[in-house]
């Protein structure tokens, strides 16, 4: 079977929203076994929506529509489905019902002549409920075995909707599945990570091997099409223990949900170690990486954001001297910095970050991206050099990223 995504709002086409929809459904798809070839933004405007969707009934087996089920006068995509599939709009009583139901509890008590439209059903179509909200979802099928499936646009109204009643429904219909492995790993790039399971990738068959870059770390999925989610799971594991055999201790997850950030609370729970942060150029992105973590406040007590040399002095007692001789950004300071965070703080592991995030600053024997990182753990001192390339956000963000795995590998 084949689905396509359509996403409808004039709002995505203009860049005022970002259309977390389609790649959300799109990952849903795919692990029912659904290929998925095209995927199409398209305003609110009549005549490009219609074209969108007879495009799509041509192509594809099933189609899944996001946005314009409201009561404006723009939210056309219930009635221009209806058209493509030679149907009719029929009121429906029980959801009258539930609209009236749903101003009274908020007590709402005067209700636009518009929000009436929303109860308006394609004939014969299977409605959705909306436990989030007024628009209902539906699912209609044609003669010729089609399918479209109308959805809510605001995430909080469509993801419950398309777990609780579209998930099963194309549980059903799908012929197979796919069972999918992430495994993330860190401290390697993504080239060398490529080159070193090239032989896999060229000779894959079921289950397949890709591989996803982020920033700081490489992930590979490993997904295999099979009748049951047993059988597909006996296919995945002898590539995940190969890919364990080739990668060992960069390779720090295989469950999906696991961050780096999170592992390393997990991990510093584990070993009853405290840490702290001492940052110059990222003032603070680090700290806040770890504080998103729920259980963070059990392993982090205290941070410092020691932007100024006065400020490093000060809280991190590093020497005047040091800063003087060698500067700010220096591997002497990131040594004083790691060290003095360890101590001020009565931590178990420190990490300190000092750098040139730029546009400006930069000189031809310290240039814009040069960073020193320094991490102790338990008064033991390691001092590492990058280079980062990019603008100054990409050159923070890259910082923590590091300083994430750099912390994982001094711990280990």
């Amino acid at each position: 079977m084949v689905v396509e995504l359509i996403s409808v709002g004039t709002e995505i086409l203009m860049g005022n929203i970002v259309n977390t929809n389609a790649a959300y459904l799109a990952k849903k798809c795919a692990a029912l076994g659904i290929d998925s070839y095209m995927q199409v933004a398209v305003g609110d405007n009549e005549k490009r929506l219609e074209e969108a969707i007879h495009h799509a009934i041509d192509r594809s087996d099933i189609i899944i529509l996001t946005g314009g089920l409201g009561p404006t006068k723009d939210d056309l995509t219930k009635e221009i489905s209806a058209k493509a599939f030679g149907k009719k709009l029929v009121r429906d009583k029980k959801w009258e019902d539930k609209i009236r139901t749903y101003f009274e509890e908020r007590k709402l008590t005067q209700i636009a002549e518009n929000n009436w439209k929303q109860a308006d059903i394609i004939e014969g179509a299977l409605i959705l409920d909306n436990k989030n909200g007024t628009a209902p979802g539906e699912i209609v099928e044609n003669e010729n075995g089609k399918i479209i499936i109308l959805l809510p646009g605001p995430p909080n109204e469509m993801k419950p909707m398309f777990e609780e009643s579209v998930y099963p429904y194309l549980q059903k219909k799908a012929d197979k599945i796919f069972v999918s492995k992430m495994v993330k790993i860190c401290g390697i790039g993504e080239s060398k990570a490529e080159e070193q399971i090239i032989d896999l990738i060229e000779g894959q068959t079921n289950p397949t091997i890709a591989p996803y870059a982020k920033t700081g770390e490489v992930h590979f999925r490993v997904t295999a099409s099979a009748d049951s989610k047993e059988e597909g799971e006996a296919l995945v594991a002898p590539m995940v223990d190969e890919l364990y055999h080739r990668f060992g201790n960069h390779i720090y997850t295989t469950d999906e949900t696991v961050t780096l950030e999170s592992h390393l609370i997990c991990l510093l729970q584990e070993k009853n170690l405290h840490l702290t942060t001492a940052e110059s150029l990222t003032g603070g992105q680090i700290a806040a990486t770890f504080i998103n973590v729920p259980g963070a406040s059990s392993v982090i007590n205290e941070s410092y954001i020691t932007y100024s040399n006065e400020a490093k002095s000060r809280i991190l007692d590093v020497k005047e001297e040091t800063l003087q001789k060698y500067g700010a950004v220096s591997e002497q300071t990131a040594y004083e910095m790691a060290l003095g965070a360890y101590e001020v703080a009565d931590a178990n592991v420190s990490i300190a970050v000092t750098g040139i995030a730029g546009p400006d600053g930069g000189s031809i024997e310290k240039p814009v991206g040069l960073v020193y990182m320094g991490c102790c753990v338990n008064g033991t001192v390691k001092v590492e050099k990058y280079n980062f390339k990019g603008n100054r956000q990409n050159i923070r963000d890259c910082t923590v990223a590091s300083a994430l795995e750099f912390i994982r590998r001094c711990i280990l």
